[in-house]
């Protein structure tokens, strides 16, 4: 399939002065969180919740900080999330992904609103 990359915006819901970051996002179903790097934390001003360790495609083990609240916006969807702060770009993982109900549409790869569900996000809650 290759890799997928969509537009997102980024925003601090505990200072709604601070302006939105329009970003491109590397999409992977395969991780779960959200993840984006340090001068993206420092922008929003988001403060560290705590530390986590996470382990790298290498790998690797590391303490990363745990940011938040973030808000996510991609089209006419929005949640709110944590995010680990890591990399030198946005990386966006299944939770925020299923929280606003978006699907990976392979062959044009690009990401999108459910289409049985474009005007309004849906959730199995059962």
């Amino acid at each position: 399939m290759g890799l997928v990359y969509t537009n997102i915006s980024l925003a601090s819901p505990r200072n709604p002065t601070l302006k939105a970051i329009e970003i491109e996002a590397l999409v992977d179903t395969g991780a779960t969180t959200l993840c984006i790097p340090e001068h993206v934390a420092v922008q929003l001003q988001l403060p560290a919740i705590e530390q986590r360790e996470v382990v790298t495609a290498d790998g690797k083990s590391h303490l990363v900080s745990y940011v938040g609240p973030i808000e996510v916006k991609f089209e006419n969807r929005t949640c709110f999330t944590g995010a680990l702060v890591l990399g030198d770009s946005v990386l966006m993982g299944a939770i925020p992904m299923e929280d606003m109900d978006l699907v990976v549409h392979p062959r044009e790869q690009k990401v999108m609103a459910n289409p049985k569900s474009p005007n309004i996000p849906s959730a199995i809650v059962k």
